[in-house]
């Protein structure tokens, strides 16, 4: 059984990676799609078979697809071009035979007012359209989202969002690569839809008493219109539609786009999932550098 993950250098994908060989799959039925194999060196010295491919280049990922049983397709990082590369991928998969898909999406994508939401929407009819057998991985926030914010909180005081008094149930990424490691090594897994989240629940308020835990000393949150927030985002040097986006992506929170009480996440991975303090608290550890 060849089991090949998409982005296998990027922060999701090279987790996956690990969770398959700490799970026991041996190394060499693991592929590493990769779009630079120089960044790879350490998985293929652990006899992980690394092959360069590019969401935009057919060509490339023909190649890399090819002997290939079960597919981790990790959503790509193009805002607005996801949906075209990604069906590259799954173009590619259906032409080499691959048997199973298995793509990382957001909760709720079918019915989720996130601006986030249309291209994993879209991805998730093409993958449907494809005859390939599939399941999806509707992830929910990374926790690590936050680690950018530890700073602000520090020097400010405070934690800035426009998330109201909304619900998020954030994971760790390693969480969420335990999980697309089970799906991808379980039978039985054609059609299975997971909405992925943690077991805490937190509002804004909660979550800045954990920034307060983090940095040690008092942090509050600010909850601000939509409008504003992307404002203080795009003046603290984040591209405007970044900036759009996260923003979007607050209002959500508020409104539970991003909460879900499945159980999913902690099923699959069979424990709780990782509190948000343990990965505030790698970032506030780190010394500060003063230019």
């Amino acid at each position: 059984m060849t089991i090949a993950v998409t982005g296998a250098t990027g922060h999701l994908g090279r987790l996956v990676v690990e969770a398959l060989l700490d799970k026991g799959t041996p190394a060499g039925e693991i592929v590493a799609l990769v779009r630079t194999p120089a960044k790879a060196t350490d998985l293929a010295d652990k006899g992980v078979d690394v092959r360069q491919a590019d969401y935009s280049d057919r060509d490339t990922l023909d190649k890399a697809v090819s002997g290939v049983d079960k597919l981790l397709l990790v959503s790509g990082s193009d805002l607005g071009q996801r949906v075209v590369q990604h069906g590259n991928v799954i173009d590619a998969a259906k032409l080499a035979g691959v048997g199973f898909i298995a793509y990382t999406s957001i909760l709720d994508a079918q019915k989720s007012p996130l601006g986030l939401a249309a291209e994993h929407r879209a991805t998730e009819d093409v993958i449907a359209q494809s005859g390939i057998d599939f399941a999806l991985l509707r992830n929910g926030w990374y926790w690590e989202n936050y680690l950018s914010s530890v700073a602000t909180a520090r020097e400010t005081g405070a934690l800035f969002g426009s998330a109201g008094n909304g619900i998020i149930a954030g994971a760790a990424r390693k969480d969420y690569a335990e999980a697309a490691a089970a799906v991808l090594l379980a039978d039985g897994q054609a059609g299975a839809v997971y909405e992925l989240g943690g077991d805490e629940r937190l509002t804004y308020g909660q979550l800045a008493e954990a920034f307060s835990a983090a940095v040690g000393s008092p942090v509050s949150y600010k909850d601000l219109p939509q409008s504003e927030y992307a404002a203080l985002l795009e003046g603290a040097g984040l591209p405007a539609p970044v900036a759009q986006m996260l923003a979007d992506s607050d209002a959500g929170i508020a409104t539970g786009a991003l909460d879900t009480q499945s159980g999913d996440l902690h099923k699959l991975i069979g424990r709780n999932s990782t509190p948000v303090a343990t990965v505030l608290a790698v970032s506030a550890s780190q010394p500060r550098v003063v230019n």
